[in-house]
């Protein structure tokens, strides 16, 4: 298993330069969101993060193909943790009891769900792939992808649940699903919005009325997004400066070290910060974009797809609803917010990219 069908020296250097760059940042930038707070976040991120950067180096050099053969214990162990939360998870007062604590430790299982389910469901689909359009078998793997999807539905979060519905999604579309099956899907998601939004707990439509009317209540439960804007736009064209941010060093910011920490940024480092962050990010993800078009093997490019897919949300969302372009779901920011199983479980990710980017194709025996 260990250094099988691996060439080391093709390791990605573009996804892997951009990821330390982004960490980096993350780290200096989550310091200066935090030197005002009362609580140490440094330590634990610092050590989540030196411990993903060990198993991502360990998953590099190793072949991917084992985790195929563990796709039904980490479904069957993912449908248990997150049917545990439902029963033992705690969380805030009014959003998602999303957490399981044991003591001093605590960690959120829907993080390590995600990347389980595009382990899971990269296997089913590839298992089925010649099928994918067969109502049967379609159901069969829906059935099988929304299970879970439904369960983080009940915590409720809404952000982890958009995430996952994008990764299927966009796997199911590399997979080969028919055009007109899309296009039903989107038509039937629509007319049920109306359905879903009476569904909605009070904390989440005021999150939609807020990101219609911002101005609605600004000192009560639109107060963190029309800080956050504030945040933004003060940093101008280059910044206030790091750890010289207002809002950010004052405390105007809530939640400032794990959903809002995009805005802590760009006070300090301005548009131009900004665009550098943002470009980092841009360049990670359109090389897994290249790596999933030259991988021949069905299952890594699924992998990839999901991978991508699941970073993708994360970042559009977070960046979108900090400044104003989406509703607030709290979702954090892929390497720079705080939180260690987010730290640990998106270093594991990229280390299975990277390790797919190491395989030999048919040309490097030739």
């Amino acid at each position: 298993m260990f250094f099988k069908n691996k060439n080391l020296a093709k390791i990605d250097l573009f996804i892997l330069i951009s990821l330390v760059l982004i960490i980096l940042i993350g780290l200096v930038n989550l310091y200066s969101a935090t030197i005002s707070l009362k609580r140490n976040f440094m330590i634990s991120q610092i050590v989540a993060t030196a411990l993903g950067f060990i198993l991502m180096f360990i998953l590099i050099a190793i072949d991917i193909k084992f985790l195929k053969r563990l796709y039904l214990p980490i479904y069957i162990g993912s449908i248990f943790l997150l049917i545990l939360v439902l029963i033992i998870g705690t969380g805030d007062s009014v959003g998602a009891r999303s957490w399981i604590r044991f003591g001093p430790i605590s960690f959120q299982p829907s993080e390590f769900v995600k990347l389980g389910m595009i382990i899971c469901l990269a296997t089913v689909i590839e298992k089925n792939s010649a099928k994918i359009n067969e109502p049967k078998t379609l159901l069969k793997i829906l059935v099988f992808a929304f299970l879970p999807v439904a369960l983080v539905l009940k915590q409720p979060d809404f952000g982890t649940a958009f995430v996952f519905v994008l990764v299927i999604g966009s796997m199911l579309f590399v997979a080969g699903i028919s055009l007109r099956l899309v296009v039903y899907t989107l038509f039937a998601t629509i007319a049920s919005l109306p359905i879903f939004y009476i569904s909605l707990s009070p904390y989440q439509k005021n999150r939609i009325l807020n990101f219609l009317h911002p101005e609605r209540d600004v000192t009560g439960t639109g107060y963190q997004a029309v800080q956050g804007k504030i945040a933004a736009g003060s940093g101008k064209f280059i910044g206030r400066g790091l750890f010289k941010g207002p809002q950010n060093q004052f405390n105007f910011i809530p939640e400032k070290q794990t959903d809002y920490i995009f805005p802590v940024f760009v006070e300090e480092m301005g548009f131009v910060g900004g665009t550098i962050l943002i470009g980092l990010y841009t360049v990670m993800l359109y090389r897994f974009v290249k790596l999933s078009k030259k991988t021949v093997n069905k299952f890594n490019q699924l992998l990839i797809v999901g991978i991508c897919a699941m970073f993708l949300a994360h970042i559009f969302e977070n960046i979108g609803m900090t400044i104003g372009l989406m509703p607030i779901t709290g979702i954090p920011l892929p390497f720079l917010s705080y939180g260690g199983t987010f730290q640990l479980i998106n270093l594991i990710a990229m280390g299975i990219v990277l390790s797919i980017s190491c395989e030999k194709t048919p040309l490097d025996f030739m």
